[in-house]
């Protein structure tokens, strides 16, 4: 089969790799589409230590079944698929409580690291235990189910602070996860959705898909939070990048006894404004993948309450990937989401 590997830091080879076996739990997907995520851009270059070369990268899938483990059932050649980017075991504590984005044997499909490698979906076939797939809804596209594992990160993000309806908020880093954010919150009821972001286009966009309002991250940006709110703060701050300014700007912005949802993960480390989050008694939700959205996801883009055309910026051959990659590190262009089809 044909693949896009990684083969050293930021280097890929188009090239034939063999077909995948499966067992008898899994099945083999014919990928119609699978995008590349900020994740993929961030370890391609060996940094994050979760791209060890070589790897096929690829988690935000979707595509056909062609074959299904001896003796599997409910699953046929034919469906119409996409699956958990976290192959969970289904088995441990996590798992049985329904937090399968913290299983104890938790994999992640193209990612390789000191603990596991898993080949992803970015080739013609990739292999996939059922227990992780999802039937696409009528009417969905592959480019649109490709979709559903960022929108899956955005909606368990506010399923984690649980808007009540109402609310205001704040989304800090309108990039793709941002702005997948900010209609979660809209769609689940929140009146007022603020976005803060450095780049000007990205804020309008955030406007055009349901924002009150976008600033730019300047010094004056935590005043204008405020100013919008009577002084008090947003009811709910959502940190969206993953650093120690936005980190900050995430707890100055919010009410008294307001929520702080932690969803970027840029640096590992970051300072923290403990006395602020505890004098004034705020509540911080970490979150981290997906834990059951899959279903949520799909039956919102299949409904059009969350837009994900806007947010794709081209669909384009496999075989052309490495030179996406590298425009989408560079930074210079306005790219939100980059579809590749094999």
């Amino acid at each position: 089969m044909k693949a896009l590997q990684l083969i050293g830091p930021s280097t890929f080879s188009y090239c034939d790799l063999e077909r995948p076996v499966i067992g008898k739990d899994e099945v083999l997907v014919k990928v119609a589409a699978c995008g590349i995520c900020g994740s993929d851009i961030h370890g391609m270059d060996g940094s994050s230590g979760r791209r060890i070369p070589p790897l096929v990268m690829g988690h935000e899938g979707s595509g056909t079944i062609v074959e299904v483990g001896a003796g599997l059932e409910g699953w046929i050649e034919g469906d119409r698929v996409t699956f958990d980017s976290t192959v969970f075991c289904g088995e441990c504590g996590y798992c049985q409580k329904g937090q399968i984005n913290l299983c104890d044997a938790r994999q992640v499909l193209g990612v390789s690291c000191q603990e596991f490698r898993r080949d992803g979906a970015f080739a013609e076939f990739v292999a996939v235990p059922a227990r992780v797939l999802h039937r696409l809804p009528d009417g969905i596209t592959f480019e649109e189910a490709a979709f559903a594992e960022p929108v899956g990160v955005a909606l368990h993000a506010v399923n984690r602070v649980a808007p009540e309806k109402g609310d205001s908020a704040v989304v800090i880093g309108a990039g793709l996860i941002g702005l997948l954010v900010v209609q979660s919150l809209k769609r689940a009821g929140c009146a007022e959705v603020y976005a803060v972001d450095r780049d000007a286009g990205r804020l309008k966009l955030a406007e055009e898909l349901g924002a009150s309002a976008g600033w730019l991250a300047d010094d004056e940006v935590a005043e204008k939070i405020l100013a919008a709110t009577e002084g008090k703060g947003v009811d709910i701050a959502m940190e969206v990048v993953g650093a120690s300014p936005t980190v900050n700007l995430a707890v100055k912005s919010v009410r008294k006894g307001g929520k702080v949802g932690l969803v970027g993960n840029l640096a590992p480390e970051v300072t923290f404004p403990l006395q602020a989050a505890v004098t004034r008694e705020l509540s911080i939700f970490g979150s981290c993948a997906i834990a059951g959205e899959y279903p949520e996801a799909l039956d919102a883009i299949a409904k059009g309450e969350i837009n994900v055309a806007s947010l794709t910026s081209a669909v384009v051959p496999l075989k052309e990937g490495a030179d996406w990659f590298a425009r989408l590190a560079s930074g210079k262009e306005p790219l939100l989401k980059v579809l590749l089809k094999p």
